[in-house]
């Protein structure tokens, strides 16, 4: 894998798109972080209007967002933070399969609103190629809207993401992904902000016991929470289990289990692939 060939790529790519000036949905993730350091890279060679936009909701914890703003500090990059209430949007609120379309739309059109008010030409965003193989009705969204992503468009999946991140000695370049907290959710259940505080309160918890850098989900299916970590950490999570039970009782919980199959990402998405493959 020649990083160095990647990396020369996406910077010729953002060359061309940097005169009209950029807005970067940055999320402070592997895959927005990257391309964020590769635009402050540009700033060195020729300075452009630019500016990082992050989205804060219910569906983000505050970890995150600081994570934003002491990434982009340290950095001296551009912060504009739009505070956006998802569950005001009806489809958002059911939750049906495609609630992540409306989301989406809802918060990329703000981006691009906010950007137009700047005269920023160009939003992007983080998508890579992985984020096509799944089933992501989001990115219908970001297509009607015209959002560029430079990464899905160069053909660069996350394992590259990743190297490159770790030759550009970034610090987020092994950050386990941190999908919005309504992917924890079971489609058809309405989304409240009582389930999101007490599922994300339950999905902390478990964090703090695996050190918080695996990939840990807690799915919930109406009053029972299912535990996905990865296979290597299923018995930690069982020796804690009083602890764990416990805490999620309290929570609100009714049912508790750990699934044996591990983290699984869009795990919650198997009864549509299912039906989808249905003659």
């Amino acid at each position: 894998m020649n990083t160095m060939a990647t990396k020369e790529k996406l910077l010729e790519f953002l060359r061309q798109r940097q005169t009209g000036g950029i807005a970067l949905a940055f999320s402070g993730g592997t895959d927005s972080t990257l391309l964020l350091a590769l635009l402050r890279e540009l700033q060195n060679e020729a300075p452009f209007p630019w500016t990082a936009l992050t989205m804060h909701s219910i569906f983000q914890n505050e970890e995150e967002l600081n994570g934003v703003k002491d990434t982009t500090r340290q950095w001296a990059v551009p912060l504009n933070i739009l505070y956006l209430e998802p569950l005001s949007i009806a489809q958002v609120r059911s939750n049906p399969p495609d609630r992540c379309y409306w989301c989406k739309r809802y918060i990329f059109t703000s981006f691009c609103e906010y950007a137009a008010s700047q005269g920023l030409q160009t939003v992007m965003d983080g998508t890579n190629t992985d984020d096509l193989k799944v089933y992501r009705p989001g990115l219908q969204a970001l297509r009607e809207l015209n959002i560029v992503s430079p990464l899905a468009e160069l053909g660069i999946d996350k394992k590259t993401v990743r190297a490159l991140a770790h030759d550009l000695q970034l610090p987020c370049a092994n950050k386990p992904a941190a999908p919005c907290l309504a992917t924890r959710i079971e489609y058809g259940t309405p989304l409240t902000p009582d389930i999101i505080r007490q599922t994300q309160a339950g999905e902390a918890m478990l964090r703090r016991l695996c050190s918080g850098g695996a990939d840990v989900r807690l799915r919930r299916h109406g009053d029972l929470a299912r535990i996905e970590v990865p296979p290597a950490m299923i018995s930690a999570i069982a020796n804690h289990h009083r602890d764990v039970v416990a805490a999620l009782i309290t929570l609100g919980f009714n049912y508790v289990t750990l699934d044996l199959e591990g983290f699984r990402s869009g795990s919650m998405d198997i009864n549509l692939k299912q039906k989808n493959t249905e003659v």
